[in-house]
């Protein structure tokens, strides 16, 4: 039988655990002066944030997808940059570029590269789908390895680093899908949906009234990086890690033991990488659930939001309108559980 590990190594990660605990908390506070319901999703941006990754925001006009991020970066100590992404917005848009200058003491003339809005810490790229393929691309390099190259020279981005991308599901004209290779990207893929009709009339009620909101920073940079090099140290046993990979490897088609549905709706499955946010994903939710390691319930708790934007359905799924989520439910039904009491 397994042997499942029960706790962080060292009283001092316990400690940074309870801060981490106490931070969300307080950002979760914060958030709350503006946004009315959403637990989910503002959890899943939470997630993002303490394990370092970036994350896809899906939802039709007026949800608050924007506010919401704006709000993240309100309740936390960090530079904020908002990129609108138009038809005609250029990659030097995004990265900064080279202008000549001239010195005012010798007159001599150099170039001098002026920083674009991707040098802050949250960068929100909204309706990342309006702009060109070329210009997508520009973020490519920033969301994988944290820096930007312009003109031959490379950029280090200051840590931490993330990017909250938007995108309208349901105005397609003039848009740009995403490559799969920037969706593989993102950490997750976020959908936000109507609130009730309680949390509606909240919504309005507040928005009609005179606003009155003081927001105070919850959590430093320096705060979250430390949280995520905990997040890396949280103990995840062998049975949970297999059953993340196992869920993965099903989604993909033609592979040995495929399941006859993967192999009718699919035409490509998940990449290792989701494997990956699965499991760190899952480590920073179980400490925010005040345990101190991974169970399977972590894991499958994020599944869709991992792997929604990473199985690419064929025509035949699309013609008889059978969602991501719902191959993703057969998927974990496909997958048994591990009997290991966890």
């Amino acid at each position: 039988m397994t042997t499942i590990p029960q706790a962080l190594e060292t009283a001092d990660d316990i400690t940074l655990a309870d801060r981490l605990k106490a931070g969300r908390a307080q950002i979760l506070h914060e958030i709350h002066k503006l946004i009315v319901g959403q637990d989910d999703v503002i959890e899943q941006v939470l997630l993002s944030l303490f394990v370092g990754g970036n994350s896809l925001i899906v939802g039709v006009p007026g949800l608050a997808k924007t506010l919401l991020i704006q709000t993240v970066a309100r309740a936390v100590d960090l530079k904020f940059s908002r990129i609108q992404f138009t038809p005609d917005l250029m990659p030097s848009d995004i990265t900064g570029t080279d202008l000549v200058q001239e010195d005012p003491n010798t007159g001599e003339r150099r170039l001098v590269f002026v920083p674009g809005p991707i040098f802050g810490n949250i960068i929100l790229a909204d309706e990342i789908n309006r702009t060109p393929p070329k210009t997508q691309a520009a973020l490519l390099e920033a969301m994988q390895e944290h820096r930007v190259t312009v003109q031959g020279r490379t950029y280090t981005l200051q840590e931490p680093f993330f990017v909250f991308a938007t995108q309208n599901p349901i105005e397609l004209e003039g848009t740009y899908p995403l490559p799969e290779a920037q969706l593989d990207r993102f950490m997750f893929n976020v959908i936000i949906d109507y609130s009730s009709e309680a949390e509606e009339i909240d919504i309005v009620r507040s928005t009609t009234s005179t606003p009155d909101h003081t927001f105070h920073a919850a959590v430093t940079g320096a705060d979250i990086i430390a949280f995520q090099n905990l997040v890396r140290r949280v103990p995840v046993s062998e049975a949970v890690l297999r059953y993340a990979v196992a869920i993965v490897r099903t989604s993909r088609p033609n592979a040995n033991g495929a399941p006859a549905f993967v192999n009718q709706w699919l035409s490509y499955g998940a990449s290792v990488r989701a494997a990956q946010y699965l499991i760190l994903g899952a480590k920073a939710r179980a400490i925010l659930q005040g345990r101190y390691h991974v169970t399977f319930d972590d894991v499958r708790v994020l599944a869709h939001p991992v792997l929604r934007h990473r199985i690419l359905k064929n025509f035949h799924a699309e013609s008889e309108r059978i969602t991501s989520d719902q191959l993703i439910d057969q998927l974990l039904d496909a997958v048994p559980v591990p009997a290991s009491g966890m």
